[in-house]
């Protein structure tokens, strides 16, 4: 015993301290008698038994860590940041606005088994503070000139009709859009008539109800207009209106995630591509470039986590341009394909709550006046919002947010007031900005593929229609991901190669 004891004393190191303890009593016992040794035995005894209750626990925990760091193992020396993305993903969307996360949620409805298509959904705002989406106007209409706008809304006016059964989660409220069916009432001058009455027999093709007023018909129904200088009215009278914005994101966000879409805060930075040089017929070289991964970014953090991925969504808003000039589109010769940069700017647009008890109350439509100001009502309060899209060669400038009060003074107010003479009498309470995601070619959306990058699908450029057609565009660009090709609405039309052609697919009615 006293040889396996020694043994210990040598190899044990925490054994020292307690020995070192015990040979000091034993000193002091020759000098103070018998008693005191074996007093000094008994407690050395105790502090043994807790030495090696002690030095099992250690080893223990020896054991796990060492079983832990076995090749398979998650164990690792490092501490992991729990918000950093996965290594892979087979869908990288960039842009979790509105459109973003409903493309995430049409491809994991669309996956043929559960876990069958890793969706990650990559948004450098988690607060949404400059996220178009949320400081939109929020309106729904079918008062567009191009036949797959008015498709688009009206295959998403029935989405958000029937929004519970596609976006209710299991033990959640139901979803409340706040949905005002007050419908869309747009006026034209002399000079625009006759388009007004193209569009009306389009959308009437498309199958949407929309109606024309003349002067005397609109004076009848809302008395409290100024008909002057108006010569046609057009008001939707079904499946238009406006909504919350915030809570449409939210329900598309909330759905995907339960469904197995993962979510990252975080900024693509960076891609990692491979080149393949083709020669066309007319001798001209092309990169032709595949993504491989893409480089996330954490917020205020050096951090940042490479994603490997076999196909990226550019839903990144008015920011998407930026996005592709990373992949040295826009950069090439001005006269190649190369040369031609994705069209879409950022383009700030103010919003303004106004105050006006005398209003016209509840049987407000969504007006849009031929200047181009547009108001509606705001909740019960007699609040209103309204606003204007400038002249192009007054665009504001979009490097940050901030709201521009005579703005609303010198370009708004007056012909509001002219057109609805209550509003003479009105408050500014609240304003805010946001971005259009501005297609500088044609005022519509870019869906698709890029020539030159084969596996970058865009969906960007709606120039401020794309909340409202968030919910069929999401499939539309599911069913070309994993069908291959559009199934339910055909929108070739606002592929990449009108822009390279240079064949403008203009919408007339931009608000």
């Amino acid at each position: 015993m006293s040889a396996m004891w020694r043994r210990l004393q040598v190899k044990v190191g925490p054994a020292r301290g307690l020995l070192t303890s015990t040979q000091v009593a034993r000193r002091s016992t020759w000098l103070n008698g018998q008693l005191s040794l074996c007093q000094s035995f008994s407690t050395g005894t105790s502090l043994r038994n807790d030495f090696f209750k002690d030095l099992e626990t250690h080893m223990e925990a020896m054991r796990k860590k060492a079983v832990d760091a076995l090749p398979g193992s998650s164990w690792t020396p490092l501490e992991i940041n729990p918000n950093l993305p996965p290594e892979r993903a087979d869908i990288v969307i960039v842009g979790g606005g509105v459109v973003g996360w409903s493309i995430a949620y049409w491809l994991k409805q669309k996956e043929m088994v559960r876990g069958g298509v890793r969706v990650l959904v990559v948004e450098k705002d988690p607060t949404y503070s400059q996220a178009s989406t949320v400081l939109s106007a929020g309106g729904i209409r079918q008062q567009f000139s191009l036949p797959e706008n008015i498709h688009l809304s009206l295959a998403s006016a029935d989405f958000m009709r029937n929004i519970n059964d596609h976006l209710g989660v299991l033990n959640e409220d139901p979803i409340d859009l706040q949905f005002n069916h007050s419908g869309y009432l747009f006026l034209a001058s002399e000079a625009v008539a006759h388009i007004m009455e193209e569009n009306y027999s389009t959308q009437r093709y498309a199958g949407a109800k929309v109606s024309l007023l003349s002067p005397t018909q609109l004076k009848e129904k809302f008395p409290w207009l100024n008909t002057e200088g108006v010569v046609l009215a057009s008001y939707g009278l079904e499946n238009e209106g406006w909504f919350d914005p915030w809570t449409l994101l939210n329900a598309f966000k909330r759905k995907a995630i339960s469904m197995g879409a993962i979510q990252c805060c975080g900024e693509v930075t960076e891609f990692k591509y491979t080149t393949n040089v083709m020669t066309t017929t007319a001798g001209e070289k092309l990169d032709l470039r595949r993504i491989k991964s893409v480089k996330v970014q954490m917020p205020n953090s050096l951090e940042y986590q490479p994603v490997e991925c076999a196909i990226v969504v550019n839903a990144a808003g008015a920011f998407s341009g930026k996005l592709t000039e990373m992949l040295g589109i826009g950069f090439g010769p001005k006269q190649s394909i190369a040369g031609i940069p994705l069209p879409v700017e950022p383009r700030k647009r103010y919003v303004y709550v106004v105050h006006c008890p005398d209003g016209p109350g509840l049987d407000t439509p969504f007006l849009i006046d031929y200047s181009g100001v547009y108001v509606r009502r705001e909740g019960l309060g007699g609040n209103y919002i309204a606003g204007a899209s400038p002249e192009e060669a007054a665009e504001p400038d979009a490097s940050n947010l901030e709201v521009d009060h005579s703005f609303f003074e010198e370009n708004v107010w007056p012909h509001l007031a002219f057109r609805v003479p209550a509003f003479e009498k009105l408050k500014v309470t609240s304003a805010w900005a946001g971005f259009y995601d501005y297609n500088t070619f044609d005022q519509n959306a870019i869906i698709g593929t890029h020539p030159l990058i084969n596996n970058m699908y865009f969906a960007t450029g709606f120039s401020g229609h794309g909340l409202q057609h968030s919910p069929a565009v999401g499939r539309a660009v599911a069913e070309l991901i994993l069908d291959g090709s559009y199934k339910t609405l055909d929108l070739s039309g606002f592929g990449f190669n009108r822009i390279l052609t240079q064949e403008p697919k203009l919408e007339r009615n931009i608000v």
